[in-house]
């Protein structure tokens, strides 16, 4: 919703002001214009990315779109369940993963917590390095270095699409000069003509150095700092499970291991300890 909010009151200050000014924004519908701009725009960001990073592009846009907001489901169960993992490792030793983290959509005790199940690569996450610890014992610095350089490799890979997306804005304003130019040739093509046909033409030339800024600065620049925020939201679920795991190897009590992954959460969807206490209360009554 803030996203929309954001993008009416660019257009409404931006063309409200051109208007307000005496503009036409008749003088501004420029078809052929923005179809070089956004034409180049488009086919450099094709060359530009591989095919995933496209499909990611995609994928992380409609989820900036369309969850503005952290699942307020999703930290209450994962301390949930990583709280009841912990207990069972304390008391039945890591062998009793096995029954839960090779099936986890058919486990019982993941099943219990639907929120995680929805966050595949927060499952996954979880499942992957419990599991290599139930294969082989690793010392907590050791796990503590390995799963620091996996988030970094993650979120390496989910900042991709911004930095693509990033490339393009600060293209735009020279495709909007690329088809300024273009429409001054047009214009000297025809400098014979009346005069005031070439006014309009030098108009409709300028037109296209306005649609590239207005693209940079009004929208691209922002949408990809907005993936930005998405994958460090993200990368702070998996911050917080490193933080967990790793403190519970270091031979941490469950709820002190659990506190350590909260520390690592963002601020505005941090619980205080209180609530995290609270939320592991819930989950175990």
């Amino acid at each position: 919703m803030s996203k929309l909010i954001g993008i009416s009151i660019i257009i409404f200050s931006v063309f409200g002001g051109y208007v307000w000014a005496g503009g036409s924004l008749t003088s501004l519908w420029q078809p052929a214009e923005i179809l070089i701009i956004f034409g180049a725009g488009l086919g450099a960001l094709v060359i530009a990315s591989p095919r995933a990073v496209l499909d990611e592009m995609v994928e992380q846009v409609k989820s900036v779109f369309s969850t503005e907001k952290e699942d307020p489901e999703l930290y209450p169960q994962l301390f949930g369940l990583m709280g009841m993992l912990m207990s069972q490792i304390q008391s039945q030793g890591l062998k009793v993963l096995d029954e839960h983290i090779d099936k986890p959509n058919e486990s019982s005790l993941f099943l219990m917590y639907p929120a995680v199940l929805e966050h595949p690569q927060v499952l996954q996450f979880l499942i992957d390095n419990l599991r290599l610890q139930s294969i082989g014992k690793l010392s907590p610095h050791d796990l503590e270095h390995m799963l620091a350089e996996e988030i970094e490799r993650i979120e390496d890979d989910s900042l991709r699409p911004s930095h693509a997306l990033a490339k393009i804005a600060e293209a735009m304003p020279g495709f909007g000069i690329l088809a300024a130019v273009m429409g001054i040739i047009i214009t000297m093509s025809n400098i014979d003509g009346p005069i005031t046909m070439i006014g309009v033409k030098v108009a409709a030339a300028l037109v296209g150095t306005f649609i590239g800024i207005f693209a940079c600065y009004c929208f691209f620049d922002p949408l990809s700092k907005s993936l930005e925020h998405l994958v460090d939201r993200k990368s702070a679920q998996l911050r917080c499970v490193a933080a967990a795991l790793t403190a519970f190897a270091k031979g941490k009590p469950p709820m002190l291991a659990l506190d350590a992954g909260r520390k690592q959460i963002q601020s505005e969807n941090r619980p205080s300890f209180i609530e995290l206490e609270r939320w592991i209360e819930e989950q175990r009554g």
